[in-house]
């Protein structure tokens, strides 16, 4: 997730082992995002909203690197990223159903 998250931040591809990911941004907000499979799962990778009232949103005003991950299957945030250091959120859920 930390090699994502340094990426997602610049500009070009996510290109992780066995993978190549396109940087794509939101229509709304610009945010930068990107969807990648680790371990079996598929995860987006999302820019945090800096005009958002939380925690990550005060630090990306600070000017601190904020990534979110997201797990798209079940919808929740799974992790984030500030300056490359990368905090999980519980334990991420195994590839096997």
């Amino acid at each position: 997730m930390q090699m994502v998250a340094e990426q997602v931040m610049t500009a070009g591809p996510v290109r992780i082992p066995g993978q190549k990911v396109e940087v794509r941004k939101t229509s709304r907000n610009r945010l930068r995002t990107a969807r990648f499979t680790m371990e079996g799962r598929e995860y987006e990778a999302i820019e945090q909203n800096a005009e958002k009232p939380s925690r990550w949103g005060k630090l990306a005003r600070e000017g601190h690197r904020v990534v979110q991950f997201r797990d798209i299957q079940t919808g929740k945030y799974v992790a984030v990223s500030v300056d490359e250091k990368v905090q999980v959120y519980g334990r991420l859920p195994s590839g096997r159903e």
